[in-house]
Order: structure tokens, then sequence, then C-alpha cells
């Protein structure tokens, strides 16, 4: 058996789940083998057909991860954290049992790719370039001047790249994942997201 299988929205959020589990040692787990599945009805695929998806590998996996956005999954209406706790019963009730999770991002994933990185500015294409990344969108309001992260961090993002002219790729979140300091992210998911991972797959001697 193989230690995960997660299924997650799209290929980004592949692409960024990747780029970290390559990382064990700063999520602060023992190396893993993994497998990465983007549902392709992306997020309410995964809100709503999640649990069943994932229950065909129960004998094949050792845990399963669920992973999608809360915004676009189709059950918005809902709160994020209602939401990771109705599918988690779900999962209790599967096949699974205790063995899965899920971690439902607010408002999407791009709310983990924000950080005072100077890895942010190079993937973006923003490195050398003035003004600063940050002032930049602070002058365009996609950022107060007393937040951390834009408020809208998807468009945001996407409006970074298209003042560089950086072609928008699955790619650029596997190099912010594999690159950005893990310790600059301070967004509530991710923080989910590290204790779920250390929880099941423990440092050796940490356990």
């Amino acid at each position: 058996m193989k230690d995960l299988v997660a299924l997650v929205a799209d290929k980004d959020m592949e692409y960024t789940l990747k780029g970290l589990l390559t990382r064990p040692q700063a999520l602060g787990i023992r190396k893993i083998d993994f497998d990465v599945f983007a549902h392709p009805e992306h997020d309410p695929g995964c809100a709503l057909y999640g649990v069943g998806f994932l229950s065909q590998f129960h004998e094949q996996y050792d845990y399963a991860l669920l992973m999608f956005d809360h915004e676009g999954s189709g059950r918005d209406s809902t709160p994020a954290v209602g939401l990771r706790d109705s599918t988690n019963r779900e999962f209790a009730r599967s096949p699974w049992g205790e063995r899965a999770a899920t971690v439902v991002l607010v408002p999407e994933l791009e709310a983990w790719v924000w950080s005072d990185s100077p890895h942010v500015d190079e993937v973006t294409g923003w490195q050398g370039r003035q003004p600063e990344l940050r002032r930049w969108m602070q002058e365009h309001r996609w950022l107060d001047t007393k937040s951390v992260k834009p408020a809208r961090p998807k468009e945001a993002f996407q409006a970074a790249l298209r003042a560089t002219g950086t072609p928008r790729s699955s790619s650029l979140y596997r190099r912010l994942a594999e690159k950005v300091s893990l310790k600059r992210c301070t967004d509530p998911a991710f923080d989910t997201f590290k204790g779920i991972l250390r929880g099941w797959f423990p440092q050796e001697g940490s356990a």
C-alpha cells in the first residue's frame, strides 16, 4: 500500500500539492509515497462526489486527503468549517473510516500563494521591477495597506502575471510550492493541512 491518495479540484492544486509533498522536512513529516488526482468537475465535483471518488482506493492507500476551494464549490452558502466537518463525517461512514480528511481552502488556493517571500516576485516575473509587487498591488487596490494578503487572491495573482506578461501555468504553482518558506504561510487551512499530515506521517523519532 502507498501512504497517501489525494483528490484535488484542478491542475493548479494538483501541482501545488505535488510541490509541497516533495518537501517533507519543511512540512514536518517523513517522506511519503503519494498519488494526486484532479477531479474532472473541479471544486463542485470534490465537494459533492469526492468521498465516493476516493472510496475506490481505500485498500490501496493508508490515508486519503480531499482538498478543494470553498468559493465555487457549489456549497458556498455553507461555512467552510461546516463543509469540512460534514465531508469528514461522510468519510467516517465510508470505507475510509477515520483514515481520511478534508481541507477546504478559503476563499481559494491562491490564499496560499501570497507571502512576503522573494520567490513570489520571481515566479510572477516581478523580480527587479518597480514599484515592488506589494506596492503595485496596493496602488491597484488589490491589497489593503493593513492586510498581509489580497481579499481576492486568485484575481490578484492573475493580474500580477498579466502585468509582467508571464504566461499563466500550473507549473508556477509547483515552483512556488517547492520554494516559498512554509513558515511564512499563516493561512488557517494551510495549518489544518500541515496538522493532518503531521498526525498521519510524523517524522522519525517525533511520534
